[in-house]
């Protein structure tokens, strides 16, 4: 069943060129060419279910564009590893001892709530609105665990550079953890601003 929602205009569209220029620009040269094709894998898969559903499910602008946050944050990552993005200038404004660009990243995961709960709130999968505004939290953190136990599988299999490369761990034994609450805390943001968004819909309904 189709649903085209809300009017879009062309920032689907446009936002699919910027990455397609960007992904062509940042494909030449990376750091670490196998790096650069584990981290942009799972980038290209979202975009490619983005573009197949388009025609059946079109979500808001609004929604694309928290999408898109992730997609290009994360290919800049792919080019230059997570731990070598040039983030000279807000590691030494802030003080920080490490390059937090990937934790920024791992909070733009969180935007991806906003989607999940419109898809739940304009097909009426939930009746609740604690419940639509919670599982999209739910989901993210679910994701986003299972996501670093992939992290952990492919940098023990890859070993040496590329597979220290991609865990980008940085020396920090709480990683992982770090990662997952930043990917929460954004999905938590996130929720909070659908429901303000909605808020007369969510009351009425």
């Amino acid at each position: 069943m189709q649903d085209h929602g809300p009017s879009t205009g062309k920032v689907p569209h446009v936002l699919l060129a910027l990455y397609l220029i960007e992904f062509a620009i940042l494909a030449i040269r990376p750091y670490d060419r196998e790096v650069w094709w584990a981290e942009n894998i799972p980038i290209m898969l979202i975009v490619g279910m983005l573009v197949y559903l388009y025609p059946r499910f079109r979500f808001s602008a609004g929604s694309y564009i928290a999408m898109s946050v992730l997609i290009f944050l994360h290919t800049v990552g792919g080019h230059f590893t997570f731990e070598l993005v040039p983030f000279d200038t807000v590691t030494e404004l802030f003080g920080f001892e490490r390059n937090h660009y990937d934790r920024i990243a791992h909070f733009s995961v969180g935007f991806y709530a906003y989607p999940l709960a419109e898809i739940l709130h304009r097909r009426r999968l939930v009746r609740s609105p604690w419940i639509l505004l919670l599982f999209p939290v739910c989901a993210v953190f679910t994701i986003a665990s299972l996501y670093e136990i992939i992290e952990w599988w492919y940098a023990a299999l890859a070993g040496g550079k590329a597979g220290a490369a991609f865990l980008g761990s940085q020396g920090d034994i709480w990683d992982a953890q770090k990662d997952m609450l930043a990917d929460g805390l954004g999905s938590i943001c996130t929720v909070v601003t659908f429901g303000l968004v909605h808020r007369r819909n969510l009351i009425r309904d």
